[in-house]
């Protein structure tokens, strides 16, 4: 086996959704079925960063006797490096390599693993087949699900990429006993996403459940199942998987702008951030009441912190908003909520309604 170190100086067709995800453990999982049906032959390419190969590679491996000859590709870690410079060497290696459109990568990883290795083999010769074995909660109940691969450019998140569906997305719980706190609560986000854009008796139950519970096999197939639901029925996001946006739009602009200042936070913890200045902008649109913003926002800030901004600040975020890949008409548009456990897609929002709803949420700071 060899490892592939990749460095750098500075910091499809549709397939059933559904069908192709798989919950459990590693043992009892399809891998070992889908390479002797279809890769036997094949080199497979296993793409880790610097924690998963440390402290995930080796059940991966030592559970598939089939990965023993796998080239693994080590990638630097952090939503810095999920950039085309990166790529670009990988797929170097990938042609030294001699990897064929036959051939198979598997990601094993949180977000950015799944992300930009998604992105890296939907390119290379104009498309690998990929599995996808998220490490992290993020990656368990959205990010490798779905088929959205891409990477950053400057301050803007995945303004590069493609949708490819991979062959085959497998959950297991155990990789969670690796995270810590902060690594939860960026999956927790993006739960609370979908209860309130999908399931009001999920947000009920969420709020109940502590930090650890978590990783409750159930609560995490309940929340990936609305995303896949959602994905199913609009692959291409051309309309109703615009839902899953909400919280993306203005958590996008904070997460992108403070990456550039060298104080990142999490996806997960800016999508929280947008979903408590969306949250307002529905307030402020008449399309929830105070009790229903009183109670996001009050469950929000519980558990993520506000960061300080000045008037130059969200100058900036409106920014980096109005370059948002979503935006249609040259509008920003965002989802926004009628109630808990209601999203709707397609709301146009002025530069005003931003800007104001970037001081409420930054107002929560003092």
């Amino acid at each position: 086996m060899f490892i592939v170190f990749i460095y750098i100086c500075f910091m499809s067709s549709q397939a059933s959704i559904v069908n192709n995800i798989y919950f459990g453990s590693l043992n009892g999982s399809p891998l070992s079925q889908i390479i002797q049906d279809k890769y036997v032959h094949s080199k497979i390419v296993i793409m880790v960063d610097e924690n998963t190969h440390d402290y995930c590679l080796e059940y991966l491996l030592t559970t598939f006797e089939e990965l023993a000859d796998a080239e693994v590709m080590l990638l630097p870690a952090g939503e810095e490096n999920k950039v085309l410079e990166v790529c670009y060497q990988v797929w170097e290696a990938l042609s030294e390599y001699q990897i064929g459109r036959k051939d198979l990568v598997i990601n094993l990883g949180g977000g950015v693993v799944t992300d930009m290795g998604g992105f890296i083999a939907g390119v290379f010769k104009r498309g690998l087949d990929f599995i996808q074995i998220p490490t992290t909660l993020l990656g368990m109940v959205d990010a490798a699900i779905g088929g959205k691969t891409g990477i950053d450019l400057g301050p803007y998140k995945n303004q590069l990429g493609v949708f490819q569906q991979p062959i085959q997305v497998i959950v297991d719980p155990a990789f969670l006993g690796t995270l810590g706190e902060s690594e939860l609560m960026n999956g927790y986000a993006e739960m609370l996403k979908h209860a309130l854009i999908a399931d009001a008796q999920l947000w009920k139950e969420l709020k109940l459940n502590d930090i650890q519970q978590l990783t409750d096999l159930v609560l995490i197939r309940r929340s990936s199942m609305i995303k896949m639901n959602i994905v199913e029925k609009d692959p291409l996001e051309q309309n109703v998987r615009k839902l899953l946006n909400f919280g993306h739009t203005l958590g996008h602009a904070i997460e992108g702008y403070l990456l550039q200042q060298e104080e990142p936070v999490g996806h997960g913890h800016a999508v929280a951030l947008g979903m408590i200045a969306e949250t307002y902008l529905s307030y402020k649109k008449g399309m929830i009441d105070q009790s229903a913003l009183n109670e996001v926002v009050g469950r929000l800030i519980a558990y993520y912190t506000i960061p300080e901004m000045s008037d130059e600040d969200i100058q900036q975020l409106l920014v980096l908003c109005r370059n948002d890949k979503k935006n249609e008409e040259n509008k920003i548009n965002c989802t926004l909520l009628s109630a808990i456990g209601n999203g709707k897609i397609d709301y146009f929002v002025s530069d005003k309604e931003v800007k104001e709803s970037f001081q409420f949420l930054f107002s929560l700071n003092q």
